[in-house]
């Protein structure tokens, strides 16, 4: 028998049940800090105002402003910075995979909140991969002919595109920053990449249940043959 519970799986070792108790002490504390930094997050003050009505390239007329993105009722913003720069000839494979699975969240997410994908490259180029994905629920803009990917650091000095994913907050006729995934900018663990948008990802969330976890050296792809 368990510290934390009467279950016990088919033919399971009394080490395996000790071993188990200890990862779950573990997992519980896990999930009462990430609760924690939750909170501490929603209690962020307000960052600065947007400097300006960001005008993205797509949506209805061609063109669809930052505060065109906030539809009555839902006063907070989740924009996320795909890697498609202008002239590549496909996207990164990591947000690739990333969008894939939130694609399939946004009718959940958008019961609440708002949610928008701008990339560089031009509106067509992206509404192609967009159909070639099928990504029928996300919106994705081009931010081309803004300052947008550079002022929220979805853009690197010298023009490489980067994953930020930024949130906004609507307060009246004003729209404030509030958060961004810094730790995008954080150094490293050893042996790890910047993990800032792990939260939202369930690839690596699963993977990291398994006995072989992420591995050292494997990164989604746009296909698999």
């Amino acid at each position: 028998m368990g510290t934390f519970h009467e279950k016990q799986f088919p033919g399971e070792s009394d080490a395996y049940r000790q071993a188990r108790d200890k990862l779950l002490a573990a997992e519980l504390e896990l999930k009462r800090q990430v609760e924690d930094v939750a909170v501490l997050r929603r209690k962020l003050p307000l960052g600065g105002e947007v400097p300006q009505d960001y005008v993205f390239s797509g949506g209805a007329g061609g063109e669809t402003r930052l505060s065109g993105l906030f539809r009555e009722g839902k006063d907070s913003l989740v924009v996320y910075n795909f890697m498609y720069a202008p002239g590549d000839e496909a996207p990164c494979p990591m947000c690739t995979a990333m969008l894939d699975s939130l694609n399939a969240s946004a009718p959940h997410i958008e019961q609440r909140i708002n949610l928008a994908v701008v990339a560089k490259a031009p509106i067509e180029v992206l509404d192609a991969w967009k159909t070639e994905r099928g990504w029928n629920e996300l919106v994705l803009l081009s931010s081309g002919q803004t300052s947008f990917n550079r002022d929220y650091f979805g853009e690197g000095d010298e023009g490489g595109q980067l994953p930020m994913l930024n949130v906004f907050q609507r307060l009246g006729e004003a729209i404030y920053h509030c958060y961004g995934t810094e730790a995008l900018y954080a150094p490293a663990e050893p042996g790890q990449h910047n993990r800032h948008v792990d939260m939202i990802w369930p690839l690596w969330n699963v993977l990291d249940l398994t006995k072989t976890g992420r591995g050292e050296d494997w990164f989604p792809a746009l296909s698999y043959g």
